[in-house]
């Protein structure tokens, strides 16, 4: 008999459960609808994938996360486990046969986007296949109270309709109360559902919050303090650049990342990063989502997070090994305007959004009523330029539209090169015998990805083909699209062009179906979200880590000892300690420069939160100085 454990030894390797993990495995096992809250890093995806294996048939996964779909489907078929995706950007005929091999195939996950589910394609299919699980990532996309709330999230619960049989478990990292309620309701759980919450208190997270008018040099400053591998936070594409490039100029290696660097840029950057080949990457929200590095010890967010929601997950990326790690937002008092006045821009005026949405539609030349599930590239400032709008506002406009359910916006999509073929293994070889000329290359193509192609769309590389065939790339790629217009092969060339779809067919841009009501409710939402993660940078007099657990209505009754706000108020308990502390370090440091992990193994304090603080004051106060080597010295030897 096999148990979630084996199951998790044979395909994960791993010799034990997750906190909390295997309780909420047993609940679905149970037949219980369940709603699991785990933060970032917390292993959520095991917690529907085990189950899953532990039945006979299919489970179908929803998230709005394209590229985290097709990474968790790469990561399953790496375990041999067979997985597919559909969503938009993809051919009709290829997701044709993606449901069939979930109808007559051995497919054990079908990952959809939201807005699939709609499809008459999808809703035809499913009735027809063993669905016994269906697994909400992302849940919060359900509640208008949440952050990011996706309107096709609240067609789910239509999905029970149709295959009732299946049980429903539900997975975020982030739910205030109102949200976890309001996901119980929206998908329908059936009682007795289980709710399962770790909490939101990170032990080994030590969070910093620092008021600074140069934040470069803040930056730095914080960099040398804590050492190993490090995320910058910033909010537009122009800033990671100039931090990452400020950041090397300063001898702290870094490299930049967001959404408009093209698959290859954004690859090497995310390599190098993983890799240790630069400490630092600079980056925009469009990174971190499905990137295991376990060793990041700092996150810092040089602007302020719209939401506390946002920078709980963003900050949770540090330290997911358990070891100490670092969270610090650096910000100015302008940086409490700009983020009011970005809240308020992040709401267009019903007349803008229909102005971009008869923009949009003149601009893919759609007629009222076509164009329903059709995706294209979307080139934003293109779009802008030749519309005379402004690029932010433009984006604005989109993701309210998204929120609408009108359009779906990818950013940062990406379609690796695929090919599948469609005739059988009798028919391609009478084409092969009939056509010499494209033997080789189809031979090729065989020997080198397998039986699968007749099954599946198949990643390819046409460059590796040309070598193989000691061609031109260019060659190869003609003779493919050559291959598929005759319907020998399908072929899809890589794509990593931001999409936009069309979710509803074109609607009459002066009667846009926009929900004026919830338009308004979600500005507020947004207001008031803004005002709670400006009271957490301003406050400091209650620990950092009791009020983000206070947001997420969670009862916060112990002190989490290491943030800034309770080291400050330990320094004023112990003023001796300190004073004796900034002692040892100038006795020392009379001897020569050192680095900050050289000077704290000499002391050997006993708190080391209150040593990192005490060393900042220092520096600040211009008693100490780092040096071109990052080692610390009294200010005068080091002139």
């Amino acid at each position: 008999m096999e148990t979630p454990l084996s199951i998790l030894q044979r395909y994960w390797r791993h010799g034990q459960f997750r906190p909390m993990q295997e309780e909420i495995i047993q609940s679905v096992l149970a037949g219980k609808d369940t709603l699991a809250l785990l933060p970032t890093g917390g292993g959520k995806s095991v917690c529907f994938q085990v189950p899953a294996l532990l039945s006979n048939g299919l489970c179908v996964v929803i998230t709005p996360l394209i590229a985290l779909m097709n990474d968790q489907v790469g990561q399953l078929k790496k375990r041999g486990i067979q997985a597919v995706a559909i969503h938009s950007g993809m051919s009709r005929r290829e997701i044709d046969l993606y449901l069939n091999n979930c109808l007559y195939g051995h497919v054990r996950f079908l990952y959809v986007s939201p807005e699939r589910l709609q499809t008459e394609m999808f809703r035809a299919r499913v009735t027809q296949m063993n669905v016994t699980l269906i697994a909400v990532d992302e849940a919060h996309c359900i509640s208008q109270w949440g952050y990011d709330f996706r309107p096709p999230y609240l067609m789910i619960a239509s999905l029970r309709d149709l295959v009732p049989q299946a049980t429903v478990i539900a997975l975020t990292a982030t739910a205030t109360p109102d949200v976890q309620d309001d996901i119980v309701e929206k998908l329908k759980f059936r009682q007795p559902f289980g709710v399962f919450r770790q909490t939101f208190a990170r032990d080994n997270l030590s969070i910093v919050v620092r008021n600074a008018e140069d934040k470069e040099r803040k930056l730095t400053d914080v960099l040398k303090k804590v050492n190993g591998s490090a995320i910058v936070y910033l909010r537009s594409r122009k800033a990671t650049q100039e931090t990452a490039a400020f950041l090397n100029k300063n001898g702290i290696p870094a490299t930049s990342y967001h959404a408009g660097l093209t698959i290859d840029e954004r690859t090497r950057a995310q390599s190098a990063w993983i890799g240790n080949q630069v400490r630092v990457i600079a980056a925009t929200n469009a990174f971190g989502m499905g990137i295991d590095k376990p060793d990041v010890r700092l996150v810092i967010h040089l602007d302020l997070p719209e939401n506390l929601e946002s920078y709980y997950q963003e900050a949770g990326r540090a330290g997911r090994d358990g070891i100490r790690s670092y969270a610090a937002i650096i910000y100015h008092a302008a940086d409490i305007d700009a983020l009011k006045v970005k809240t308020e821009r992040s709401h267009p005026s019903v007349a803008y959004l229909k102005r971009v949405y008869q923009a949009l539609a003149n601009h893919y030349q759609l007629a009222t009523g076509s164009g329903e599930g059709e995706s294209f590239d979307f080139d934003i400032y293109g779009f802008a330029a030749r519309f005379d709008f402004k690029v932010q506002e433009v984006y604005n406009a989109v993701k309210k539209l998204e929120e609408e359910g009108l359009i779906l916006f990818s950013e940062s999509f990406y379609s690796p090169s695929q090919v599948h073929i469609p005739l059988d293994a009798v028919r391609l070889y009478e084409f092969q015998v009939a056509n010499l000329h494209y033997d080789p290359l189809i031979k090729m193509i065989l020997r080198l990805y397998g039986g699968e192609l007749f099954s599946s769309y198949v990643r390819i590389s046409e460059s590796y083909l040309a070598r193989a065939q000691k061609a031109a790339t260019e060659e190869i790629i003609k003779a493919l699209r050559h291959l598929d217009e005759m319907q020998v092969i399908n072929y899809r060339p890589a794509n990593d062009q931001p999409q936009l779809t069309f979710v509803l067919p074109r609607q009459d841009a002066e009667r846009l179906p926009l929900d004026l009501e919830r338009l308004e409710s979600r500005r507020d939402i947004a207001r008031t979200k803004a005002e709670a993660m400006t009271a957490f940078a301003t406050s400091n007099h209650t620990c950092r880590m009791m009020l983000i657990q206070q947001y997420f209505g969670e009862s916060a009754a112990v002190e989490c000892k290491k943030c800034d706000v309770c080291v400050a108020r330990r320094k004023r308990d112990n003023l001796r300690e300190a004073e004796t502390l900034r002692q040892e370090i100038v006795l020392i440091l009379d001897q020569r420069p050192m680095n900050v992990d050289e000077l704290e193994a000499r002391i050997n304090p006993s708190d080391h939160e209150l040593f990192i603080d005490v060393v900042r004051e220092m520096v600040e106060e211009g008693e100490l100085k780092y040096d071109d080597k990052w080692e610390l010295g009294k200010a005068g030897d080091n002139e």
